[in-house]
């Protein structure tokens, strides 16, 4: 009797989603497995395929399964098989002279190998950008533009872009006007004019603890100093922290990266980026946010609202870029400067004097042809799936006391094996062609020895597969 004659009297596809559910409890699936197709499944057991879709649907939601694009239906690992995440930050309370460049410019050169197994940097797969179609477009532009009328434009870059950039704002919540926005080279320049236009060499910068180490790079290259704060791996900076630090006069400003954070990938609890807003804003301590990562959270739904959405102060500069969805290749990021725009224009005119015209007219058009919500939507599927299948080896191939971060965006994992150099490992890795990141690249103290990150932005494939046990082994001392 198939599964149909058997509960004809209830929905067909919740009896086959309770049975592939009991499959997957009793082990006959078990994580990573591939379920059967649609189209198999729906001649086993005589139902339609909508059925067959729909049971697995339901199982997607249940957070039991996920789609794989064009690979079918796989089972996920439960929260509860995955090692403990690390702890919340304890990074000394005082301001730290930073000195991570030499560091940074050895990971970018090993990372950018393409011998290596790419764990290293934290740049997504081509494959999983649009790269084929935004060449096109490029091209297309190209071929039109007069280069002197369409292609140089003021410091504060090309009309279309800033109004395709305010448009997508209010997915975060901002209500800008394309006058408000000021087109960058990539978001590290965006970083570093905010910084300019806030603070001056000398002064103390509040950021969480690990930190971005292009921020703890700007830092250094300005002569700044950096007060990390102790940061949860899934609800970000510590806000009575850094409301402290503002209160005593401890810090100048605060960069903040709260949605997606890089490495910890967690996001920030509405609640605290409202109060922190309030909070520093009353102060007059500036916020920089870093959301380079927003768009690339988990999930269906809207994304998360920025810090800057709860800003009643114009005390918080937006940064942001799209070399993590469209092309790392062409630099090109937008901030808010808010009641700083005048010193922003200046810093722009007097540095990079204007970002790429050409990449700015062929992201404007990318953007005004639509699809790219759907792009970001399966982008962040693969994401998701490729974090599972690194999370999962984790499991198998690390020592048990291994910690790792549930991201809740982006593709990073930070990874913490108590008791191992992350420094001498890195090098042990990259002898066998393994790239990876060492937690002290993260901090301006001597810390986070014993920790470093991935990278899981690219399609899995046996090759990371084999990399990741490797690296496991040699995390155990083989």
């Amino acid at each position: 009797m198939t599964l149909a004659e058997r509960d004809a009297q209830t929905f067909l596809y919740e009896s086959l989603a309770d049975n592939l559910r009991g499959l997957i409890d009793d082990g006959t699936f078990a994580c990573g497995h591939r379920l059967p197709s649609v189209r198999r499944l729906s001649r086993q057991e005589r139902l339609s395929p909508a059925t067959v879709l729909k049971a697995y649907e339901t199982l997607e939601a249940a957070g039991l399964v996920e789609a794989r694009p064009k690979s079918g239906y796989y089972v996920r690992r439960r929260s509860d098989d995955l090692p403990e995440p690390p702890s919340r930050s304890r990074p000394p309370a005082a301001a730290t002279a930073v000195d991570v460049g030499e560091l940074v410019v050895e990971l970018v050169a090993t990372a950018s190998r393409p011998d290596l197994v790419p764990f290293g940097g934290a740049l997504p797969g081509p494959e999983l950008l649009p790269i084929t179609r935004f060449k096109r477009i490029t091209a297309s532009v190209l071929r039109r533009a007069d280069a002197y009328s369409e292609l140089d434009i003021p410091p504060q870059g090309a009309a279309p872009l800033r109004t395709a950039v305010a448009r997508r704002m209010l997915r975060t919540g901002c209500r800008v006007a394309p006058d408000d926005v000021v087109i960058t080279a990539g978001c590290l320049e965006a970083l570093n004019l905010a910084l300019r236009a806030v603070a001056r060499p000398g002064d103390a910068i509040g950021v969480e603890s690990p930190t971005y180490f292009g921020t703890l790079q700007a830092i250094e290259n300005l002569d700044m100093r950096a007060v990390e704060l102790p940061t949860d791996p899934d609800r970000g900076v510590c806000p009575d922290a850094l409301c402290e630090a503002a209160r005593s006069g401890r810090i100048r400003a605060a960069l903040l990266m709260p949605d997606v954070h890089n490495p910890l990938g967690g996001i920030m609890p509405e609640a605290h980026k409202r109060r922190i807003a309030a909070t520093l804003g009353r102060l007059g301590v500036p916020v920089i946010e870093d959301d380079v990562y927003g768009e690339t959270h988990f999930g269906e739904g809207a994304r998360p609202r920025a810090l800057k959405a709860f800003d009643e102060h114009d005390n918080v500069i937006y940064c942001s870029s799209f070399s993590k969805q469209i092309s790392p290749t062409m630099r090109l990021g937008w901030m808010l400067p808010g009641r700083w725009a005048r010193r922003v224009h200046v810093l722009k005119a007097s540095s990079t004097i204007a970002a790429n015209g050409l990449a700015q007219a062929a992201t404007a058009a990318f953007l005004e042809q639509g699809g790219f919500d759907r792009h970001l939507r399966r982008q962040r599927r693969a994401f998701a799936a490729n974090i599972d299948r690194a999370l999962d080896g984790i499991c198998r191939h690390f020592p048990a006391t291994t910690r790792v971060t549930r991201p809740r965006g982006g593709y990073l994992l930070w990874v913490q094996v108590p008791g191992v150099d992350a420094r001498a490992l890195y090098h042990r890795a990259l002898a066998e062609g393994i790239s990876i990141a060492p937690g002290r690249l993260f901090t301006a103290h001597d810390g986070f020895r014993d920790f470093f990150r991935l990278n899981c932005g690219h399609p899995w494939s046996p090759r990371l597969e084999a990399g990741l046990a490797r690296l496991g082994e040699l995390a155990a001392g083989d």
